[in-house]
């Protein structure tokens, strides 16, 4: 069991994203919007814990002010070598959203917390997971399919810590 801590979009932005899933999904292809618990919400994750437990929220509560983040601007698509399958919008990497990323880690690091290694500074690709597990067939046909795709602009509403099983999230910032 992993726990996840997240930034979610404003209702814009998450609807947006949902809609691409969605039409990732009525293609016939496999989308968050189908994956697993199929509790997902839009996301950017800073990190993953390794952990069988969910971090207390006071482990992590001090970190609120750090969620002051500009804007996300998701400018391209992506996907990862080495398999996975996964197909990602990718936003653009500023020094804000790394400053936060490493303040972040530097706290968890401070609490003893481990992390999934390539959530560590300098190996983190910050991006919102469209699909994964698609076989080289179908990441081709996804990204044909999203080709044209709009730009987006992405508010942080929400930080939280989600349960990468079951989908349940504690939000830190209500």
């Amino acid at each position: 069991m992993a726990y996840a801590i997240e930034l979610f979009f404003n209702e814009q932005a998450d609807t947006a994203v949902r809609r691409v899933w969605h039409r990732l999904a009525v293609s016939g292809l496999p989308s968050l919007e189908t994956l697993g618990h199929r509790r997902h919400r839009p996301h950017v994750s800073l990190t993953v814990l390794e952990t069988a437990q969910p971090p207390a929220v006071a482990d992590v509560e001090d970190l609120v002010d750090v969620w002051r983040l500009p804007a996300l601007h998701f400018s391209a698509l992506g996907t990862f070598g080495g398999g996975g399958g996964v197909l990602f919008l990718a936003p653009v990497v500023t020094e804000p959203l790394l400053a936060v990323h490493a303040r972040l880690n530097d706290v968890l690091q401070e609490q003893g917390i481990a992390q999934w290694p390539h959530y560590l500074p300098g190996s983190w690709v910050p991006h919102c997971t469209l699909a994964m597990n698609l076989t080289p067939a179908e990441l081709s046909a996804a990204a044909g399919l999203l080709a044209g795709f709009r730009q987006l602009r992405a508010e942080v509403a929400e930080v939280g810590v989600t349960d990468t099983e079951t989908g349940d999230t504690t939000v830190l910032n209500r």
